[in-house]
């Protein structure tokens, strides 16, 4: 058996393992109890202007097209700004990604053809090339782009997205991958980083764990508090008390989901789009196989 195919092989049985462990993340999230606070949303920026630190926000759009929402759980922008004084002490600068999302950003996320043509990529790669079943894609779509409102902690304005930059030549902190990787490097833990890289990643998230901010395992970029997936990661005992919200920016004010624990996009849904993903992909395929045909 050649290296290169050992490689790959040790690649997939990581990622199918680790899918596999986060799935019971989600099975436990989606049973744990939380009771909605009703408290506001406030926006990120305006604190940090406020309290006077360094901070840098991701200027790119969501999927292309759809503006990022710098909205946080009031309860949280103090923690938030504790982490940003820190690492401005430290010599770094606090990079926010990705704040609050909507449900229509979270359900468009969930079909958008750049995040699900990797999910059915991804699965193709674990189904050795043969067309994966819509039970896996689906599990895999509420793993990797959270498609249930209970489990999406950006819903509940109460997770970010970052990375971390240095003050002096604005070079990043290195953690394996940039912002937004999705891949066997992806997972905090992941095997596949250098000794450096994990030493950054785990310096970063001992500041935002520091502040009451937890990690979530799957993704080295992601950090929330106070909803049910991090009282399930910190073993609390205690129900959250941040859910999925719809929310009034101009007021803050936040109105629950009616079916937190419904899925984004059914599984009746995603078959169709499966089917037409796969589709989309033959064909581009063959038309790429004629061209070459063509021009060889």
């Amino acid at each position: 058996m050649s290296s290169i195919h050992t490689d790959d092989q040790k690649r997939r049985d990581y990622w199918i393992n680790y899918m596999n462990q986060m799935d019971q993340l989600i099975e436990e999230v989606l049973a744990y109890p939380y009771v909605e606070s009703g408290e506001p949303l406030k926006s990120i920026p305006a604190a940090f202007d406020e309290a006077g630190v360094e901070a840098l926000f991701s200027e790119t759009k969501i999927d292309g097209s759809l503006d990022r929402i710098y909205y946080l759980r009031e309860a949280l922008l103090d923690s938030l700004i504790a982490i940003a004084r820190e690492m401005n002490e430290k010599g770094w600068i606090l990079k926010i990604e990705e704040g609050f999302r909507t449900q229509e950003m979270q359900t468009r996320l969930v079909l958008s053809p750049t995040t699900f043509d990797f999910i059915v990529r991804t699965c193709l790669w674990e189904c050795h090339g043969e067309k994966p079943p819509v039970d896996l894609v689906f599990r895999r779509a509420r793993i990797l782009i959270a498609n249930y409102g209970k489990y999406g902690t950006h819903t509940h304005g109460a997770a970010v997205d970052i990375s971390v930059f240095r003050r002096n030549d604005r070079s990043e902190v290195w953690r394996g991958k940039s912002y937004l990787e999705m891949s066997e490097y992806t997972p905090m833990e992941s095997p596949f980083i250098t000794p450096e890289e994990r030493d950054n990643r785990r310096k970063i998230t001992d500041i935002m764990e520091r502040h009451g901010f937890v990690h979530f395992p799957g993704e080295f970029w992601h950090f929330n508090s106070g909803d049910p997936m991090a009282q399930v990661l910190k073993k609390s005992n205690e129900p959250g008390r941040y859910g999925p919200v719809h929310v009034d920016l101009a007021s803050g004010h936040v109105t629950p989901y009616e079916k937190p624990n419904a899925p984004l996009v059914p599984i009746e849904q995603m078959e169709g789009a499966l089917e037409r993903t796969l589709q989309q992909m033959t064909s581009s395929e063959s038309n790429n196989a004629n061209s070459n045909g063509v021009n060889g």
